[in-house]
């Protein structure tokens, strides 16, 4: 797995997941249990990690939803 994209937004995240799993490209949200050990600050970004095959279509999917600013 690759990352797609990194970021403090959850909603931005959540988006980028849900936009992933309608096209039907696997993903997975990591670095989530981080902001338990930072005290919930929110300032450790989550990564989004996408299979590498797929990489192409996904960024172009994110581009076309407005999310290109926070890709890798």
């Amino acid at each position: 797995m690759i990352e797609l994209m990194r970021t403090n937004d959850m909603v931005a995240l959540s988006y980028a997941e849900a936009l992933l799993k309608d096209a039907g490209i696997a993903c997975a949200i990591v670095d989530q249990n981080m902001s338990i050990m930072e005290g919930s600050l929110g300032v450790l970004p989550r990564r989004l990690l996408i299979d590498s095959d797929r990489a192409d279509e996904a960024r172009r999917l994110m581009i076309d939803a407005g999310l290109g600013d926070n890709l890798k």
